[in-house]
C-alpha cells in the first residue's frame, strides 16, 4: 500500500512539472540535420561541442607562445624559483643573497599584467631580508632600480624573441592577434 502511494505522489510531481519545462517547438524553424541542429543549439548557447573543430574557440596562450613570459624565465634563471604560475601570471623566486652579503637576501616577484610587450604590462617587485646574528629576520619591500632594470631587460628580451620569430617563420602570426581581415 506505502509502495503504491509513493508512486502515485511521484506521478503526480512529474506530471505537474512537465507543464514548465516543456515547449512548443515548431519544427519547421529547427534543422533537419543532426550536425546543423548541434550547430544551432551550441550557437544559442543550448550546448556545448567536446571535440570537433569549431571555428570560433577561445585562443589560449602556453608559456612558449608568450613572449614576455619566456624572457622573464630566462632572465631569472640564475636563482632558484620558488613558484612559477603560467596562468596566474605570476614567477617568485626563492630568497637568494650574493657572495659578499651572508645577512641579506632578496626575492623578485615577476606578476604579469597582459600578454602583450608592453611597460605596462608587468610589474617587478623586491623585497629584501636582513637576518641578525640570531636569526631575527626582518623582510620589506625595497623600491629601488633595480626593479627597473629588471622590468626593462625583461622587455627588450621579449621584443628580441618576438623578432627573432618573425625572422625564423615570416609566415607566423601572434596567435593573440585579432583577425582583422573581413
Amino acid at each position: 500500500m506505502c509502495k503504491l502511494l509513493i508512486g502515485s505522489l511521484i506521478l503526480l510531481v512529474l506530471a505537474g512539472c512537465g507543464k514548465g519545462f516543456f515547449k512548443k517547438v515548431d519544427s519547421r524553424k529547427n534543422p533537419v540535420n543532426v550536425n546543423d541542429r548541434a550547430q544551432k543549439n551550441i550557437q544559442d548557447g543550448k550546448g556545448f561541442r567536446l571535440m570537433g573543430n569549431n571555428k570560433n574557440t577561445g585562443v589560449f596562450d602556453f608559456a612558449t607562445s608568450n613572449e614576455m613570459w619566456r624572457a622573464s624565465i630566462e632572465l631569472l634563471d640564475f636563482t632558484p624559483l620558488s613558484n612559477v604560475d603560467y596562468s596566474g601570471g605570476i614567477i617568485i623566486t626563492d630568497w637568494f643573497t650574493e657572495k659578499d652579503s651572508s645577512n641579506e637576501s632578496i626575492k623578485i616577484t615577476v606578476r604579469f599584467l597582459s600578454n602583450e610587450i608592453r611597460a605596462d604590462g608587468i610589474k617587478v617587485t623586491i623585497y629584501k631580508k636582513i637576518c641578525d646574528t640570531k636569526n631575527y629576520c626582518s623582510t620589506k619591500k625595497i623600491d629601488s632600480t633595480l626593479s627597473q632594470e629588471i622590468k626593462l631587460a625583461i622587455l627588450k628580451k621579449a621584443a628580441t624573441i618576438k623578432e627573432s620569430e618573425l625572422i625564423t617563420d615570416p609566415s607566423y602570426k601572434d596567435p593573440r592577434a585579432k583577425n582583422t581581415a573581413k
